[in-house]
């Protein structure tokens, strides 16, 4: 992996084509990202635009969607009928002066593969469907002579399929064969609908292979992340620490000996937050607002984040917070051999807002049973408690076997919640680990990935709280951090000009 340096000619139009993007449609962090970077881009310059899918759930009268192409022919490549399907392309413009919804967006319009639909993925045929939003989206920009983009970012192994069309079916068409691609990788841990750990050898996806037609079976058996690695002009992941742990068998699910082969190409930029949206002086769906200058205020959501779970009002507890998908990934199963000890042993009280595995999910449920008033469990999703924890916790835990950027950390440092870590992908990238000694550091950070190194963060955490001016020090420290997307995209435009520099040598 080679760094970036800061570009200083922005200007480039630049398409991404995502499977979602807030807030048409947001499943988890990639929607965020596909709403907040596209944003930073425009701001410093950048002609940035978005494509999606048209699902049932988009209103286009809520977001003014009018009709930008009508009978868009998209080729299946079958080797019989039908030999195109016909979608429409639809757009929503920003109205002048919109700072949230400032890029436009494209939809890509079929019956049958998106508006059918209740929901986003997890339909057998998912590889049919993005194959075709690949192929839609080139398909567009083949004959949109309107706006053609410089540079087009596919998003994870959905999209997986864009630049291998890019560089075989369309290498010597006049307009697409000029347009660079990037590969935005933001979870390897998905390659296909399949579980790429156990693939039998004669399901085995090398890549070199044309991509087959929409009704091939073997299409769905394709391994959009691996084609995504082998055919983009360059490849990011959202942050450096995460780009270079892909490249170990640790890390590397079954594509690290690919992406070593790639590394003159592969960068690690780090995902920002948008610092408009997660401010505590301004948030509206926290109780007290405050800033780094006035922490004081700050004592008075944990008291309405107590009274608001049930928990003691105790201003002394030691309050943890864990939010977000409740997964093996995230690490949180650490917390099922100590936890119980260390309600036993220390004040501290523990709150979880989240829902994702059935097992994690009756653990958290049973302890907040044998835990009256010192355990909170709010398992499912909710669009509104996250932040009151951030305000109003003292610690947020996030101890995740990997983890390629993570946004909890960050939104918990602004709102003045000290982060507990473990020292992995973009964790190690946004945590610094405090040193009492020098006053130095943002939180506290573990390495090994065990339950007793992730107690000893906690208790180490917990000592230093009650030396209450170096706790506020600390607590200054991580909301000053500066992890705005503005930093991000400027590394962004040196990344889509590195690649339009590889791609002129093709």
């Amino acid at each position: 992996m080679i760094k970036l340096f800061k570009s200083a000619t922005p200007g480039l139009k630049v398409l991404f084509v995502s499977t979602e993007a807030a807030p048409f449609a947001k499943i988890g962090g990639l929607g965020s990202v596909m709403q907040a970077l596209p944003n930073a881009l425009r701001t410093i310059g950048c002609d940035a635009r978005v494509m999606i899918p048209r699902y049932l759930s988009i209103d286009g009268a809520e977001h003014k969607i009018v009709m930008e192409k009508e009978g868009l022919k998209v080729p299946t490549d079958n080797e019989g009928e039908p030999s195109f399907l016909i979608c429409n392309v639809k757009k929503y413009v920003p109205p002048a002066g919109e700072a949230t919804l400032a890029t436009p967006v494209y939809f890509l319009e079929n019956q049958e593969y998106y508006e059918k639909r209740a929901n986003v993925y997890d339909y057998a045929d998912d590889p049919v469907r993005w194959a075709l939003l690949c192929r839609g989206a080139l398909e567009f920009v083949r004959q949109n002579r309107n706006w053609v983009p410089d540079v087009i970012v596919a998003t994870d192994w959905m999209i997986g399929f864009l630049p291998n069309y890019l560089r075989t079916t369309y290498k010597n068409d006049p307009v697409l064969s000029k347009i660079a691609s990037v590969f935005s990788i933001h979870n390897l841990g998905f390659h296909g609908m399949f579980d790429h750990h156990f693939v039998q050898e004669m399901d085995f996806d090398d890549g070199h292979s044309a991509i087959p037609g929409f009704n091939n079976p073997r299409l769905l058996k394709m391994n959009g992340m691996r084609r995504g690695i082998m055919y983009a002009n360059v490849i990011n992941t959202v942050s450096p620490t995460y780009a270079r742990e892909i490249m170990t068998k640790d890390y590397g699910e079954n594509l690290e000996d690919l992406l070593k082969e790639r590394r003159g190409v592969l960068f690690g930029i780090l995902n920002g937050l948008d610092y408009k949206e997660y401010n505590p002086e301004t948030d509206l769906t926290i109780k007290y607002n405050f800033n780094v200058d006035s922490l004081n205020k700050r004592s008075k959501n944990k008291e309405a984040l107590q009274s608001q779970f049930g928990l003691k009002v105790d201003s002394g507890a030691f309050v943890i917070g864990v939010v977000g998908r409740l997964a093996a990934q995230k690490g949180l199963d650490l917390l099922q051999p100590i936890l119980q000890v260390l309600l036993n042993e220390i004040p501290i009280q523990f709150v979880v807002v989240g829902e994702g595995e059935t097992g994690l999910m009756h653990y958290f449920k049973d302890l907040e049973e044998s835990n009256p008033g010192r355990v909170a469990a709010h398992l499912k999703f909710d669009a509104v408690l996250p932040r009151m924890i951030f305000a109003g916790a003292d610690v947020v835990i996030v101890p995740s076997r990997f983890e390629p950027s993570g946004l909890v950390q960050m939104e918990a440092m602004r709102y003045g919640a000290i982060p507990i870590v473990r020292k992995t992908g973009g964790l190690a990238d946004t945590v610094e680990d405090y040193n009492p000694a020098k006053q130095t550091g943002t939180g506290f950070i573990f390495d090994k990935f065990d339950s007793f190194s992730l107690m000893i963060s906690v208790i180490r955490a917990f000592e230093n709280y009650r030396i209450k001016n170096n706790w506020a020090a600390l607590q200054k420290r991580a909301m000053q951090k500066d992890f705005s997307w503005e930093s991000s995209a400027n590394e962004y435009v040196a990344l889509f000009e590195r690649a339009i520099e590889l791609r002129s040598r093709v």
